[in-house]
């Protein structure tokens, strides 16, 4: 049986909703997802939910299983289903812990363990204390969760010939702005394409974001941006437009509607063909933005709030410096501890 998630007509709210290959509503995860519109989670949010729940009801449709009759030691065999179809890491974890959520909510219990189940080995960390927020200790959770290892990777930023190489061509007021909308205020993808015309605010020089789970910030708008944006709005946005969306599509039948995510994905594509800078996604430049602030000696704060983090721990993932400036500073670091010390071997300039 297929699965599907869609919008459903019906309502005028955006609301998501499960139905299988007859068209009937999967009635359990339909309340689930209008739980979490209740809450007041995001649209992305609950709509990663849905597909989480579509890849899990499919993957049951293959075991001959229901949710109820799911074991701990199911889990594994989920696991390795995702496995064989070359699902990241990162992704089979969050669909374990949306399968973990959607069980408690419909039976009030955690999944049973049982024969075969396996958790995660504890690692002692000290008497479970909170470093940010002082010497207070913390509840240890009565089981770990069952969760797939990530192994750590680093993303190497775009350098500057390569940003060069990718702006070079680019003749559209509305495709520079979005471009420099990544690399100098660090938005995401769906942050530049839900920006409305209220939003900017050019006099005040500063920028409304709305970011995920509907958390607004404020950023200010560089001089350059501020000169880009009132072009594209004299000569390129279509003085017809009636959506309050600021980046509109600029031809063909749909000129004036509001851009898409996959218009968005669809400027990068043609940008990294016409480049040859082929790496060159969306959120790279989100990296990137984050890299080219810390090189100047921008703090973490401050890096955290421009780019709408809640934890500044999600910060750094961001900042990884490429090898060309970890061996600058390592140099200039050298260069005045060598100094220090006297022999024949060691150079001194």
């Amino acid at each position: 049986m297929r699965f599907t998630l869609q919008l459903n007509p019906k309502t005028n709210s955006p609301t998501y909703e499960v139905l299988d290959q007859s068209g009937n509503s999967i009635e359990l995860i339909n309340r689930f997802l209008h739980a979490l519109e209740l809450r007041g989670l995001s649209r992305h949010t609950v709509r990663s939910y849905g597909f989480d729940l579509v890849v899990l009801y499919r993957w049951l449709e293959t075991t001959s299983k229901t949710l109820e009759e799911l074991k701990q030691a199911d889990l594994l065999s989920y696991i390795a289903h995702q496995k064989e179809k070359n699902d990241k890491p990162r992704s089979i974890n969050r669909r374990l812990s949306t399968c973990e959520i959607f069980y408690e909510f419909c039976y009030d219990k955690h999944i049973p363990g049982g024969a075969g189940a396996i958790y995660p080995a504890p690692h002692y960390r000290g008497p479970g204390r909170d470093r940010r927020l002082g010497l207070f200790r913390l509840p240890k959770p009565s089981r770990l969760r069952l969760r797939v290892k990530v192994p750590r990777t680093l993303v190497e930023p775009l350098e500057v010939k390569e940003v060069k190489a990718f702006l070079k061509d680019v003749s559209r007021y509305r495709d520079l702005g979005i471009i420099l909308l990544m690399l100098c205020c660090g938005l995401r993808s769906s942050e530049v394409v839900s920006i409305q015309l209220e939003d900017i605010q050019l006099e005040q020089r500063r920028l409304k974001v709305r970011g995920k789970g509907n958390r607004e910030r404020m950023l200010p708008l560089p001089e350059f941006l501020i000169n880009i944006f009132n072009k594209y709005s004299i000569f390129e946005r279509p003085s017809h437009s009636r959506t309050p969306n600021y980046f509109t599509v600029l031809q063909g039948k749909r000129r004036g509607y509001p851009m898409s995510l996959a218009g968005l994905r669809s400027l990068f594509r043609y940008r990294r063909l016409a480049s040859l800078v082929s790496r060159a996604n969306p959120h790279l430049w989100r990296h990137s933005f984050a890299c080219d602030l810390a090189r100047v000696g921008v703090q973490l704060p401050v890096i955290q709030k421009l780019m709408g983090h809640s934890d500044p721990h999600i910060t750094l993932q961001y900042i990884h410096l490429s090898m060309r400036d970890i061996a600058e500073e390592y140099n200039r670091a050298m260069a005045r501890i060598s100094k220090n010390y006297e022999h024949p071997c060691i150079p001194h300039s």
